[in-house]
């Protein structure tokens, strides 16, 4: 919704005049989802983008950054609560011609308590929007499974400071209060003619992987200490027959990987569709470097390579990694060229990753299998050299010092004259925070995936090994054998060699310990809650 003021100018004012009577500062409230980003709408999403001042609270602004929402930067963000007077400093910044985006947890009306700052900003003329966000209210019942088909809802929010709730005598009903204020909601009810036997479902973190349902009554919750939980957090409270769930419909509290803490050693370039997937299947994810990239030693090698890519000394240019395009579009960049200086090349990829990265690069591979993720298996379906067909039998392969033999082999036996130069050399990162270290080799992590060979060894190499109770996945055959080799039992293998694949076996895994948990008369705890050992004293 938007509240404008039009201003009319005199018939005398200069263009100038009028240009300073129009120039008002713009507020916009927009609401956040419940715990993330990932619930912005696309307005939230362009009016914070547009801003040139954010207003909001510290939790709010790390839920941004942590999304990669473009929002102003730091030094134009103000907090709410280092503000005395929040509508007087979003009036005298308007004022200078500013959009201020007000961000507020939920829905900015119904849970964002605006109203006096609405007005604050009517009365002084300043261009006013409301974009709306997801209700906590509605999010919070939808995690936790609830449905209401058919069925007349009261939805009630309660204020930190409430010490009563008016709630009706019947009919499905949703509450959102602290968790101190429960016992009291409790209480209004029965006074409200409800029985002390009703059921109700308390939903505690709603929204995070702390999440947690459980079924209680009216009267038990009577009798609860205030507050319910450590911290006095929000909780959601469903009277009526909505509390009993069909079966099922706890579908967010049991992904397979709900509330699991994964570990994710990292190589220079971030797995984003990795750290998608397992956090579809309920997981968080802590990334750990474990490669830097650094130029060669010595650069005359790769020099002399891109004089002759320039100059046509090469048949193929052969790239078996993200690193290697990335260093041969950097050395290009100096020489004042760019992809088009590849033209009249033949490029070869290894992998979906080098063929993307290549692909903002404005290059489209000749040969690029998808089925194929080594160097070994691109040198398979290499073709052969063709003195007929093919003006030259060189072959330029841009790598790590680590060499590539396989490929090298492959394509001499093929008839290819193969120029291996080093592009770029990897070296280990530097270890972790103290915490993470100590995480890992306690066993605070419930799983850790492991996506190539390197990233085995340099995790153990910068933070010590996985303790034995972690889930140890691996993205191949190949990584398997060096988490072996390092003392790592492997639970998982991947069906196929892709970040994807690597989370859904994962998942899956996870899913079949849980079974056998069940089938043997066990508890399901994730692996990081194991029952720990009793040291006797003596």
């Amino acid at each position: 919704m938007s509240q404008r003021v039009d201003v009319e100018a005199p018939d005398n004012a200069g263009p100038d005049d009028v240009a300073g009577r129009l120039c008002h500062g713009r507020v916009v409230f927009v609401g956040s989802g419940l715990s993330s980003a990932d619930q912005l709408t696309r307005a939230g999403l362009r009016a914070l983008s547009s801003a040139t001042m954010l207003v909001t609270t510290p939790e709010l602004r790390e839920m941004l950054d942590e999304a990669g929402v473009e929002v102003p930067d730091k030094d134009a963000t103000r907090f709410v609560g280092d503000l005395p007077d929040v509508a007087r400093f979003v009036v005298e910044a308007a004022g200078d011609d500013q959009s201020v985006a007000r961000f507020v947890r939920g829905d900015p009306l119904l849970e964002g308590n605006i109203a006096d700052e609405v007005s604050a900003y009517i009365d002084a003329d300043l261009m006013l929007d409301i974009v709306p966000g997801v209700p906590s209210l509605t999010s919070v019942t939808t995690l936790a499974g609830v449905s209401f088909p058919g069925q007349s809802v009261q939805l009630i929010s309660l204020p930190y400071r409430a010490k009563t709730a008016e709630i009706p005598a019947a009919g499905s009903l949703a509450v959102g209060c602290y968790s101190s204020q429960a016992a009291m909601v409790a209480r209004a009810a029965v006074e409200a003619a409800r029985t002390p036997d009703e059921d109700v479902l308390i939903t505690f973190h709603g929204g995070t992987l702390r999440q947690h349902s459980e079924m209680s009554t009216i009267g038990t919750l009577m009798g609860k200490k205030s507050p319910i939980e450590p911290g006095d957090d929000r909780v959601s409270i469903v009277f009526g027959k909505a509390s009993h769930r069909p079966g099922g419909m706890n579908w967010y509290e049991s992904k397979p990987l709900f509330g699991w803490q994964v570990l994710v050693p990292l190589t220079r370039d971030r797995n984003e569709e990795l750290i998608e997937r397992l956090s579809l299947h309920g997981a968080h994810c802590t990334e750990v470097p474990t490669i830097d990239v650094e130029p060669p030693r010595n650069a005359a090698q790769l020099d002399r390579a891109i004089r002759g890519l320039v100059d046509g000394h090469y048949q193929w240019v052969i790239f078996t990694s993200v690193n290697a395009v990335r260093a041969v579009a950097a050395k290009v960049a100096e020489y004042g060229l760019d992809a088009r200086s590849l033209s009249g090349l033949q490029i070869a990829a290894v992998g979906d990753g080098t063929r993307e990265y290549l692909s903002t690069w404005g290059l489209i591979p000749d040969l690029a299998p998808t089925d194929v993720h080594t160097v070994a298996g691109l040198a398979a379906e290499f073709p052969a050299y063709d003195d007929i067909v093919d003006p030259m039998n060189s072959v330029l392969v841009p790598r790590a010092e680590i060499a590539t033999e396989p490929l090298s082999e492959g394509l001499a036996e093929l008839g290819w004259e193969v120029d291996d130069v080093t592009a770029y050399r990897t070296v280990r990162a530097s270890p972790p925070p103290a915490p993470i270290r100590e995480a890992i080799k306690s066993g605070d992590f419930d799983a850790v995936v492991f996506t190539s060979s390197t990233t085995v060894r340099n995790l153990i190499g910068i933070a010590g090994k996985p303790h034995a109770a972690t889930m140890v996945a691996a993205i191949g055959p190949a990584t398997a054998d060096t988490c072996e080799e390092h003392g790592l039992d492997v639970a998982v293998i991947s069906d196929a060699p892709g970040q994807i694949e690597l989370a859904d076996s994962l998942a899956y895994g996870a899913r079949r310990r849980a079974k056998a948990l069940v089938e043997a008369g066990k508890p399901v705890k994730r692996p990081s809650q194991r029952r720990r050992r009793r040291t006797n004293k003596s």
